[in-house]
């Protein structure tokens, strides 16, 4: 009986009222109060010691540390925790089970459903004969399993596997959000740096100021595309904005750069109309174009030119910036791509934006080569989960 007090405090902790601890406690009177109490502290102590482990992660050094304290909280002589590809740890009586474990998991694994088995083994003094498996999830994916192993499969033991599993479940969700969390604030920070770069913002205004004598009006038309270009920039609101919008901050951006280039810059737009809408990134595009500006024309001798082109294809949005600028060597794409060179305005923190919201295979595709110009791809879902222009 001594495990069902912990199974009740495991379960307020996921969620279930308080009074039902109450009730428990105030049934057990006739035990003392104290000795309830102390069952109590201890239970909560030992959920308290497995809770840092787990808030790395469903990892094998993490279900090594948390292993013993929950296998207490069950009060089993065994448990095993597996992830989706292996066993992570096999902790308590019985250590020859443990090559069986990651198959005992197995169906638990494949439909997410509570598994009670029962364990043939020839040894008389083991105490392993049954073993209960319970999924781990988090957003409703099964990502592990945890099982607790011993010489009986009571409901209880399979009551309390699950609430501590649920527990578990709890521990993951809050190392996912934090995980997540942690990814959009670095990104957002890496975003914010690449948003608009000191050299543009000089260039600019070098370029401005030498129209105020010569052509006024036009200094005025180009402070006012810089004005609106920098409010597009450094808005605070919103993820995600339309591909319209975005366009249309690349269209001021380039308006500037054309009036310090004069003729040597050229710039073809293939836009077709059914794209506008879609929603993207926030600042997906423009550090694109920056970086076929700034590092693939800037040193170029002659007409340079980039090329702009988002297409409508089925199910998805496909764009493309193209420069016939200098172009990188394809080691140099590699780092900066991983975020190791800084000289590629924008790629890797666009790349990594993408991988973030969309998945890996949404990533940025660049075609170069030293001399031969740049062409950056992407491939943007028209419609996906959780994006959207608010």
């Amino acid at each position: 009986m001594e495990y069902l007090v912990g199974v009740v405090v495991v379960a307020m902790l996921v969620g279930v009222p308080a009074i039902v601890l109450w009730r428990v406690v105030r049934g057990r009177r006739d035990l003392g109060t104290s000795p309830a109490e102390r069952a109590t502290f201890e239970t909560l102590h030992t959920a308290s010691l497995a809770a840092p482990p787990l808030r790395a992660g469903l990892t094998a050094e993490g279900a090594l540390k948390a292993s013993r304290h929950l296998r207490e909280l069950l009060g089993s002589p065994a448990l095993a925790i597996t992830d989706g590809e292996r066993l992570l740890v096999y902790d308590g009586a019985g250590e020859h089970h443990a090559r069986e474990a990651f198959e005992h998991a197995a169906a638990t694994l494949r439909d997410g459903r509570t598994q009670v088995l029962a364990i043939e083994c020839e040894l008389l003094e083991c105490p392993i004969r049954h073993a209960v498996v319970v999924p781990l999830t988090t957003d409703d994916r099964v990502v592990g399993s945890l099982a607790a192993y011993g010489p009986h499969a009571s409901a209880g033991l399979v009551r309390a596997a699950q609430e501590v599993a649920g527990w578990v479940d709890s521990q993951l969700e809050l190392a996912e959000l934090d995980r997540s969390r942690t990814m959009l604030m670095e990104a957002e920070v890496r975003a914010l740096r690449a948003q608009i770069s000191p050299h543009f913002i000089y260039n600019s205004l070098t370029t401005i100021a030498s129209f105020v004598r010569t052509d006024p009006e036009r200094a005025r038309e180009l402070l006012l595309e810089f004005a609106d270009f920098t409010r597009y920039s450094f808005r605070r609101h919103g993820e995600f904005t339309t591909l319209a919008e975005e366009l249309r901050s690349i269209d001021r951006y380039l308006i500037l750069e054309r009036a310090r280039f004069g003729d040597q810059l050229q710039v073809t737009l293939r836009i077709a109309p059914e794209v506008l809408p879609v929603a993207v990134p926030f600042l997906c595009l423009q550090p694109l174009v920056e970086n076929a500006v700034r590092h693939g024309l800037e040193s170029k001798d002659g007409i340079g030119r980039i090329t702009i082109i988002a297409e409508d294809a089925g199910a998805e949005c496909r764009i493309s910036v193209e420069d016939d600028g200098l172009g990188m060597a394809p080691e140099r794409l590699r780092r900066v791509l991983a975020g190791s060179e800084g000289n590629g305005v924008g790629l890797a923190n666009v790349d990594e934006r993408l991988r973030q919201v969309y998945g890996d295979e949404y990533g940025l595709v660049v075609e170069t080569e030293k001399d031969a110009g740049t062409k950056v791809n992407i491939r943007l879902p028209k419609y996906h989960p959780g994006v959207s222009v608010h």
